[in-house]
């Protein structure tokens, strides 16, 4: 048969004549059982008529209008936890209990109650609410940072008089707002006091000065009653900021503290009363009582309210909390095989082969072990080979002879050195002394010395061109001259792509990788944990409960009260499952502008994630997506990166705050941020660059020198990138002689004044230096030697 024609690609196809009105035969063929995709979704949505739309509209306003007055309605009343107010001064010369005694005295019908920590409880009737006012400390940053933690509107007290925001109001109100600022209140005082021409310009300027750091409050007078009664209106009636890190978790502020000590041992039973807010507490759980740290329960308790809503009449009463409260109900008793553990870390098993690879520390171990035991003593003159048939002598026997007669000297020097300078020292502190009075001469040069560290300020300096340094020039270093390359980057690798070249995150792990913790999927077990805790069945929220908390350590307790007093209140926090077990925390933190210091990596910093302190040696790395993030150095100022360290879990959201201990002892906010995950396969690699120049150049060959210095090393490096700053990309073809030149090839012609760079890689990761800011047994036992 002969073959059909087929037609090619260049056959003419005219158009199919277009009809208006097709046939029902004639749409089939087109359509061939096609359905559209629009019709068959029009089929099972119904779209809401016009009435329909509305009334839907009217709902969802409707419920979100009684979501707030829930929200409102929860504090204040009679069956609610009182107003949390917290009072700050931000001029630290400002008194603030003037202006709690007119708060006291501004309305007749007012019963007013304090507890044994100083919080002051004022009820008014007429308003059907209640407020509590908390001073916390002035100067003292963390007692500031835990009443924040748990109040629900903060009080700034200005003064007309004096100067209205001083160094201590800033501090109050930067730390204040990186941490999560509550329902703000400002009220100026002592405006009466001003000229009467002068009142309003000067209210202005308060007002300039405030708007500065909360642009949308307006401040309030505080001079009379009238005004007493002005504030606590606004305080019960303002919308409410949500902190959302303890809006999860249940809180309180402890009203009362006991301590009862076991007659039998070293521990003892510790009782914390006040008004539960938040979530529900589960007896079972933990706690974490800001400064001791985190504990069990043995039993939950509730009270009657000892500071009520009197509904009648009532004239101003002073109360106190000494008198016993006489209903007491027993809410909850713990399960021992219920409980949550306190075990924060995994225990590994040694011979479970978990990590083969050796530690630097098992290393270092190993070395010193040989040097000891190649001690010898042999007379003068032996050979090693005659002294090889010498038997070792005892390492540690030697050392401790030494250490002894080096004592022994050492003190003879020093009873010398003493008897001949006691007399010359007595001459020269008779002379030492002057009638002048130091405001009248000045400071001296050399007493302006004695005040400057030296070692200090060239340590700055160090730091500071070290910093300047790899932001100019960065991860360059130099290829070491007295070791081969192929052994000083021996753990660094080279790879294709930064971003896709593949790396397994379980590889190579650091032994202390088998004592923590790690969720299959973070954000996933967080969900489902914070759905666990809202459909709790037992409700606690606004009742007065007393916590029982066993085995707390009798000397822990008095450091407690000698560092931080029983008459201050302290914040406590309910743990969420699996938040006392140790992770790895990532947080996302920027510099403030408080502090241009470069702030280097693995250096002691405190830090505060929600409701714990603690401190670490943080390692940096970039904020970027993918795998692998870049490992910096340096934190620089005004920059954003990522923070990883060894601490226990805690599910966000959550703020952070990152202090640096001065040398005066004092803390300086450095960086504040948020909490990112508690992730141990995020990826920091570190990136080291070695830098080559061009020593002849061809069309698209170059001859590189001064990257290497020995033919192995080039040989070593041979399958990795090459790169050049002026955008060119190559790799190495050939060693040329023995001192490190190598043919390069690359993807165009070199220039001449280029720089030829290889990427290298390696996987780093946070050491294990955390340490809880809490007072231990061993710092109580510090403190009792100092004193003795």
């Amino acid at each position: 048969m002969q073959q059909a024609h087929r037609p090619g690609n260049l056959k003419q196809s005219n158009k199919a004549h277009k009809s208006r009105h097709r046939s029902k035969r004639g749409i089939a063929a087109a359509v061939k059982g096609k359905v559209n995709i629009k019709e068959f979704i029009r089929r099972t949505r119904r779209e809401l008529k016009k009435n329909e739309r509305r009334h839907q509209s009217l709902q969802i306003r409707q419920n979100k209008r009684e979501e707030v007055l829930a929200k409102k309605r929860a504090l204040g009343g009679a069956r609610n936890p009182p107003f949390l107010v917290c009072v700050v001064p931000l001029n630290s010369q400002l008194d603030v209990q003037s202006a709690i005694t007119i708060l006291k005295t501004c309305s007749e019908g007012a019963t007013v109650t304090e507890s044994q920590n100083g919080i002051v409880h004022i009820a008014l009737p007429n308003f059907k609410q209640r407020f509590s006012f908390v001073c916390p400390k002035v100067d003292d940053e963390f007692s500031l940072l835990d009443t924040l933690k748990v109040a629900d509107t903060v009080l700034y007290v200005t003064s007309a008089l004096d100067e209205p925001i001083d160094d201590w109001g800033e501090k109050v109100l930067g730390l204040s707002m990186a941490q999560g600022i509550p329902t703000p209140v400002i009220v100026t005082m002592d405006i009466e006091g001003v000229h009467p021409k002068k009142r309003t310009s000067e209210k202005q300027n308060i007002q300039k000065l405030i708007s500065k750091w909360l642009p949308d409050e307006k401040v309030m007078q505080l001079d009379k009653t009238s005004d007493g009664l002005n504030l606590l209106r606004r305080i019960g009636n303002q919308k409410r900021n949500v902190i959302h890190h303890r809006e999860k978790r249940p809180y309180m502020l402890s009203e009362a503290i006991e301590y009862v000590p076991d007659p039998q041992g070293e521990h003892g039973v510790l009782k914390v009363s006040g008004f539960l807010r938040g979530m529900p507490l589960n007896v079972n759980g933990l706690i974490h009582i800001s400064g001791l740290g985190d504990f069990q329960m043995k039993q939950i308790d509730a009270h009657d309210d000892p500071h009520p809503l009197n509904l009648g009449n009532v004239n101003t009463q002073t109360h106190s909390m000494d008198s016993e409260v006489t209903k007491i109900t027993v809410l909850q008793v713990a399960d021992p095989k219920k409980q949550e553990s306190l075990v924060s870390e995994n225990v590994p098993d040694p011979m479970d082969a978990e990590q083969t690879w050796p530690t630097e520390d098992d290393i270092e171990l190993a070395n010193q072990d040989n040097e000891k035991r190649k001690v010898k003593k042999v007379p003068k003159g032996w050979s090693e080979y005659q002294a090889a048939w010498i038997v070792e002598s005892d390492a540690e026997a030697d050392e401790d002879e030494n250490a002894s007669e080096s004592e022994n000297e050492d003190d003879e020097q020093f009873m010398s050195c003493e008897e001949e300078n006691s007399d010359g020292e007595q001459e020269e502190n008779d002379n030492d002394f002057e009638s002048v009075a130091e405001s009248e001469a000045g400071p001296t040069d050399e007493k302006y010395d004695q005040t400057v560290n030296a070692v200090e300020e060239h340590e700055m300096l160090e730091k500071i061109k070290a910093a300047r340094e790899d932001q100019m020039f960065p991860d360059e270093v130099d290829t070491p001259l007295d070791m081969p390359a192929r052994e000083r980057f021996v753990r660094y690798r080279g790879l294709e792509s930064f971003r896709t070249s593949a790396w397994d995150p379980k590889e190579n792990l650091p032994a202390d990788y088998a004592r923590i913790f790690q969720f299959e999927n973070y954000d996933r077990t967080r969900r489902r944990i914070f759905k666990e805790n809202e459909e709790s069945l037992i409700n606690m929220y606004g009742f007065y409960i007393t916590i029982h908390v066993p085995n707390v350590h009798q000397d822990q307790w008095k450091a407690y009260e000698n560092g931080i007093g029983r008459d201050t209140p302290v914040a406590v926090f309910g743990l969420l499952p699996h938040e006392h077990k140790m992770c790895v925390m990532n947080v996302v933190l920027k510099r403030t502008g408080a502090s241009d210091e470069p702030i280097r990596s693995k250096e002691r910093l405190i830090f505060q994630v929600g409701y714990r302190r603690f401190i670490v040696n943080p390692i940096f790395s970039q904020h970027t997506n993918g795998t692998k993030h870049k490992y910096e150095r340096f934190f620089q100022p005004a920059s954003v990166c990522v923070a990883s360290f060894y601490a226990p879990i805690q599910f966000s959201p959550s703020s952070v705050l990152c202090f640096k201990e001065k040398k005066n002892s004092k803390l300086q906010l450095v960086a504040s941020g948020v909490l990112l995950s508690c992730n141990p396969d995020r990826m920091i690699i570190k990136r080291i660059v070695l830098s080559g120049h061009p020593y002849k150049v061809h069309k698209k060959s170059a001859v590189i020198r001064f990257m290497f210095f020995n033919r192995e090393d080039v040989l070593y490096f041979k399958p990795c990138k090459l790169r050049t700053k002026y955008g060119r990309t190559g790799h190495i073809k050939e060693p040329l002689g023995t001192h490190g030149h190598m043919k390069c090839v690359f993807d165009g012609q070199l220039k001449s004044q280029d720089t030829v760079l290889l990427n290298l890689y390696k996987r780093m990761f946070p050491k294990w230096t955390y340490e809880d800011c809490i007072v231990t047994t061993t710092d109580w036992k510090k403190e009792e030697s100092m004193t003795e």
